[in-house]
């Protein structure tokens, strides 16, 4: 593929499309911790928008190396982000149950979760690395750089907001976090098997 305009548009719109999940994991976080630092935020979208990054260089590595092992796998990728996705969020519903009280609410998320949750809302993003088969490898660096990039953005978007409504439903966020988070698991699964 040629570097022109449509390189970088094509780049920004699968980052938009593969963001979307991450988004709605970022707003779920914010609502977990409504009073997050803005250094905290940078951490989670960073998270994110590396695991983006990454997904589709192991795809596009996979398809100039080892493909077979890989298409193998990619009938797996549903069950994985619904069972990660489904854990983390089911966690978050029952701890929402039990009651929030101030710690509740600035209980953080672990960084072994914000990966897992990196993990799970990217893996798709590892077949998009098949469909830049025909990229040499600057041009795969730099479309999974600009994918990330734009993850980065949406995902800041969706903490904020999280955090905005995650300070007016304190007592609930861990709930709603928690059944977003199911929700987005069930949506990866559903459109990857039907």
């Amino acid at each position: 593929m040629a570097w022109n305009y449509l390189f970088f548009i094509n780049s920004a719109a699968l980052g938009v499309g593969l963001a979307m999940d991450a988004f709605s994991v970022s707003l779920a976080n914010g609502l977990n911790e409504p009073y997050m630092k803005k250094k905290r935020m940078a951490e989670i979208a960073g998270v994110f928008a590396f695991c983006q990054w990454i997904m589709p260089m192991i795809g596009w590595l996979a398809v100039h190396t080892v493909l077979q092992y890989f298409t193998a796998a990619e009938k797996a990728i549903p069950w994985i982000a619904l069972a990660l996705l489904g854990t983390i969020g089911g966690k978050m519903l029952y701890e929402g149950r039990k009651g929030c009280d101030q710690v509740c609410v600035e209980k953080k998320v672990s960084r072994g979760t914000l990966v897992v949750q990196g993990i799970a809302t990217s893996i798709d993003a590892l077949s998009v690395g098949f469909t830049m088969a025909s990229y040499d490898l600057l041009q795969a660096f730099v479309s999974a750089l600009i994918i990330a990039a734009v993850t980065f953005m949406i995902c800041i978007g969706g903490l904020m907001v999280g955090r905005k409504f995650g300070m007016k439903l304190a007592d609930k966020a861990s709930i709603l976090g928690g059944a977003i988070l199911i929700a987005i698991g069930l949506e990866i699964f559903i459109s990857n098997i039907f």
